[in-house]
């Protein structure tokens, strides 16, 4: 027989509340706490009917599992947040960090009596059967699995270890987003030094639908590129954990901060204001090394997406 787990999202935003409405599936009910959050986000739980029990404090004391999936730079204090109120349910910690955060959080958590789970989303947002994929490492792993068995979300389990999904995680994203930030450079570079044409004609020699690929590629980037840099800056430090050098993904964090400003624009911009933006050094580089600008409002209120 299922156990029924009462699930609380932290933050329902829009990688958030398609994790929820997977757990729903399965026939766990979702609740969150609506205290501080924005009228987008009140909108978007409401109509996927999550139950509001206002507080970060009554969410503790009501769910039985906690997930967290938030921008990786907040993903510490929603961890404090929550040790703070006493909890002692499972916690899910499904967010783009290093895995020795991970293990750090996990040290902190079970010394507190919390059951802490590693997971690593890999895929957008979970509507799509096949497309997206929650790793999960720790004990008790297998109960979150069950709670998505109805899908979409696909699951695997990878141990009792805190920190394995993570590591995944990272070394996956440090391919696929780590090269989106280096075409985005070289397109902005060909661009500065007048062969951008050139260099399309070079790549269409090798495969035709490359150059229109890249171009989409970094265009497209630009609605997420305000979180990414933080997730490029945790796959740094992931690297250099086991002895790498980390300083290209922390040139793509800075290639992808540039872009930030993108997250309120409507619409895809066009490549022309891409590659100006990336080009542009001043407010970029005086940012260098600190949260973006939403990471200075309460945690949840920056969302967002994936999250």
């Amino acid at each position: 027989m299922m156990t029924i787990q009462r699930i609380g999202i932290v933050h329902p935003g829009e990688m958030g509340i398609s994790i929820a409405a997977a757990t729903q599936k399965t026939g766990h009910p979702v609740y969150w706490a609506s205290e501080g959050r924005s009228a987008q986000t009140r909108e978007r739980a409401a109509k996927f009917e999550l139950r509001d029990v206002q507080t970060l404090a009554n969410l503790c004391a009501t769910c039985s599992l906690i997930v967290s999936v938030c921008p990786p730079h907040a993903a510490d204090a929603v961890a404090q947040q929550v040790l703070a109120h006493a909890f002692t349910g499972l916690y899910l910690e499904a967010n783009a960090i290093a895995p020795q955060r991970a293990v750090r959080m996990s040290q902190a958590m079970t010394a507190a009596g919390i059951t802490f789970v590693d997971g690593g989303i890999i895929g957008g947002p979970a509507w799509t059967p096949g497309a997206t994929c929650l790793y999960l490492s720790g004990p008790r792993a297998d109960e979150i699995a069950a709670c998505f068995s109805a899908g979409p979300v696909e699951t695997r389990v990878m141990g009792v270890e805190a920190g394995q999904a993570s590591a995944l995680k990272m070394c996956y994203a440090a391919y696929t987003k780590g090269t989106t930030a280096l075409l985005c450079a070289i397109l902005a570079a060909a661009e500065r030094l007048g062969v951008r044409e050139e260099l399309y004609r070079r790549w269409s020699q090798e495969d035709a639908d490359f150059a229109e690929q890249v171009v989409q590629r970094t265009r497209q980037v630009t609605a997420k590129a305000w979180r990414f840099a933080g997730e490029m800056e945790e796959i740094a430090a992931t690297f250099r954990e086991v002895g790498l050098p980390g300083e290209f993904h922390v040139a793509a964090a800075l290639l992808y901060r540039r872009l930030a400003p993108f997250k309120t624009a409507r619409g895809t911009p066009a490549l022309e204001e891409v590659l100006a933006a990336l080009c542009e050094t001043e407010t970029a580089e005086a940012g260098a090394g600190t949260p973006l600008k939403e990471g200075s409002k309460a945690v949840g209120e920056r969302h967002h997406p994936n999250g």
